[in-house]
């Protein structure tokens, strides 16, 4: 991990950005250390796009006393294009603009191979955060493309709780692995939300096997989640990542 540019937000936030194997990432931690972590997932829509959006999302986490971080993914913003994203993108544009039925065919294509690129790259970035002194443990996943929270949440062990958005197309593959997560689920649902199939999303939530799973049902559209409902996820992670043990390198006595 390299760090390429830092400031000081307030006197709250202090503000990295790195690159990790040529992935570009930002980390965002408090005045006091060492703190629990919160991945922020977030849209394929490029790190510039989504800055507004996570770093208020940052700045609320370190008022609770969590440092946060966040990855550009594959095929978005400054990194190579992905021809066949870019395709399974325009076939989804065309199927919506056109009021037809989104395919299985369409979302897999889009999806799947976005988690099986994505999923790794989180995993090597959580290696070189853990690493840092700053950062103490232990780990939560928040928003993003449901699906990479779910794959991250099965294979991922030093992730504790998760705060998922339903608010993206889920292929059908994703409901079997829905059912291996066993971890403490915080799940945000806008009920008007204009792209996403609300019984899909329930019978997601249905399909999660974790013995605390809560759902959050909104009334409004994608962009219309209301500021009570981000002070519900704070006070999730609070309860699931203040109590636990840092999974940093001191938790291992290296």
């Amino acid at each position: 991990m390299q760090f390429t540019s830092e400031q000081r937000l307030d006197d709250v936030v202090y503000e990295r950005e790195f690159t990790l194997d040529e992935i570009p990432g930002i980390l965002w931690t408090p005045a006091s250390a060492p703190v629990p972590l919160i991945l922020l997932g977030h849209p394929p829509l490029g790190l510039r796009r989504m800055y507004p959006r996570l770093v208020a999302r940052a700045r609320q986490s370190a008022t609770e006393g969590f440092a946060t971080a966040t990855i550009e993914l594959p095929g978005s913003g400054d990194r190579p294009r992905w021809p066949a994203a870019e395709q399974a993108r325009a076939d989804l544009r065309r199927a919506m603009e056109a009021g037809e039925p989104v395919s299985d065919e369409i979302v897999d294509a889009l999806i799947l191979p976005l988690v099986d690129k994505a999923v790794p790259e989180w995993q090597a970035a959580l290696d070189a955060l853990l690493s840092l002194p700053e950062i103490g443990g232990p780990v939560g996943y928040s928003g993003g493309v449901i699906s990479i929270g779910i794959r991250l949440a099965v294979v991922e062990p030093r992730i504790v709780a998760a705060g998922l958005f339903a608010g993206s197309f889920v292929p059908r593959a994703m409901f079997e692995e829905a059912r291996q997560v066993t971890i403490p689920l915080h799940v945000l649902l806008q009920w008007d939300d204009e792209g996403n199939d609300r019984q899909a999303a329930l019978d997601l939530f249905d399909a999660f096997s974790s013995e605390e799973k809560s759902l959050h049902a909104n009334m409004g559209g994608h962009t219309g989640v209301p500021q009570f409902a981000g002070d519900a996820a704070a006070r999730f992670f609070t309860r699931h990542l203040k109590r636990g043990r840092a999974v940093g390198p001191a938790a291992d006595g290296s």
